[in-house]
């Protein structure tokens, strides 16, 4: 699309549709959120499993609700849950028998949704119902993103065998929110993000007073955002390193120094985990699980000299931003040196977007930046993943997401460093609603 200029304009069935081409164009897109508001068949979908949280509500009613939930992932919150990560990390990499093959991508996904879990709601979500959560998300991402490119609501309604499905995940998903917030209505606070909202349900935050829907979907929203984008990322970086041996003995060397007494990653090693971080930094620029966002026009505007009426749908695509060879020379080529301190030019900063940019951009970007380097950090201590013999690479699946939603890799333990004991976990502040001691 770029070889067709900055503003592409497309179809989407019978609507047109205007693509953003170049990262400048979207900043001026992103970062003027009053005219280019959350809307289109993606947020419209989303905006009814959600409901009006944060991810999908306008941008008359996103300020008070960011606030809300600002306070559980400033940065000193965020390096707190370090010790989360690698507990619920050591966790799963600990079943791998080696040798045998691994089902990387559910692991993943085991992983992010129980840190997602304990965050938002501490220990309300047992084993049990947090891997019936991770199955019925599944189920849910799989359906929503046939429901936003087929725009026939009436097909859905059919009782087929994948109709039904989604509707029971979708429906036990609001049930077992529902059930974690009755269980702690009138019990003792808890210092985490449910804790958090249901002070502002009963008045007693500085924030203004919320009702009890806007706890379940500020939940149902955070759920959903901080689970399947953090398991692809994290599934595509086990595979891109297998692919890439080079990178991944350097990983595994400074794992091996920064960590050489075999404990997992505590805060204070983050700083020093800086090739991890690269590439954690470099999978989202070459395989960024979120793909494609639209914005629609609240009034008639012009965008790179041409005018745009007021409802025009406008999309960006950090795929086909990080993938421009303007911006990153030879872009399908996996290099995390990219990401060194002085590598990356102001413009390949301002071209990679991940998390968006604006007032809009992820509330938990630097949460997953240091979830996904704690948890890569953690694993490769203790394990290395292979491609299974035979392997072939296939393109990347569009969803609502994108990545490798089966990788299945081979399992070997990395021996010399397993054999060490791992420290005993430290407490873990979980996230409040002050400015003190705390990130998508």
């Amino acid at each position: 699309m770029p070889a067709h200029g900055d503003l592409v304009e497309i179809r989407l069935g019978p609507q047109r549709a205007w693509m953003v081409c170049h990262p400048e164009l979207a900043h001026e897109v992103l970062m003027d959120p009053h005219t280019f508001d959350k809307g289109g068949p993606l947020y419209d979908r989303l905006g009814k499993l959600m409901g009006d949280g944060l991810v999908t509500c306008r941008q008359p009613a996103h300020r008070d609700k960011r606030r809300l939930l600002q306070p559980a992932f400033r940065p000193s919150h965020v390096t707190a849950y370090t010790d989360l990560v690698a507990e619920e990390a050591e966790a799963v990499c600990r079943t791998w028998q080696p040798g045998r093959t691994v089902p990387v991508t559910e692991a993943m996904t085991a992983l992010t949704t129980r840190v997602i879990s304990r965050v938002l709601l501490s220990d309300s979500l047992d084993d049990a119902t947090a891997a019936e959560v991770r199955h019925c998300l599944t189920d849910v991402v799989r359906g929503l993103f046939v429901r936003t490119v087929v725009p026939i609501d009436a097909l859905f309604r059919l009782p087929t065998p994948a109709n039904r499905r989604y509707r029971r995940a979708l429906s036990r998903l609001h049930a077992i929110i529902d059930a974690a917030i009755a269980q702690r209505h009138g019990g003792a606070g808890r210092d985490d993000v449910l804790g958090a909202l249901l002070a502002a349900a009963h008045g007693t935050g500085a924030a203004k007073p919320i009702s009890d829907q806007e706890v379940h979907d500020h939940l149902i929203t955070l759920l959903l955002t901080g689970a399947e984008t953090q398991a692809l990322a994290l599934a595509a970086a086990f595979s891109l390193l297998a692919r890439h041996p080079e990178a991944e003995r350097r990983l595994h060397a400074e794992v091996d120094s920064v960590l050489a007494d075999g404990r997992p990653p505590g805060a204070d090693d983050l700083p020093r985990l800086a090739y991890t971080r690269c590439v954690v930094s470099e999978t989202l620029r070459h395989s960024s699980p979120g793909w494609l966002f639209t914005r629609v026009t609240t009034r008639e505007t012009e965008l790179a000299g041409r005018r745009l009426p007021e409802g025009a749908a406008v999309l960006y695509s950090p795929y086909l931003l990080h993938h421009d060879p303007a911006s990153f020379p030879d872009p399908e080529r996996f290099d995390p040196d990219r990401w060194l301190p002085g590598r990356p030019t102001a413009e390949q900063r301002r071209a990679m977007m991940p998390f968006s940019a604006g007032s809009r951009k992820c509330l938990g970007d630097e949460f997953a930046m240091v979830e996904a380097t704690a948890a890569l950090a953690t694993i490769a201590r203790r394990r290395r993943l292979r491609q299974v013999p035979g392997h072939v690479e296939r393109p990347p699946r569009p969803g609502i997401t994108m990545g490798p939603r089966a990788l299945v890799m081979v399992c070997e333990d990395r021996a010399r460093l397993s054999s060490v004991a791992p420290r005993a976990p430290r407490a873990t502040a979980a996230p409040g609603t002050s400015d003190s001691p705390n990130g998508r």
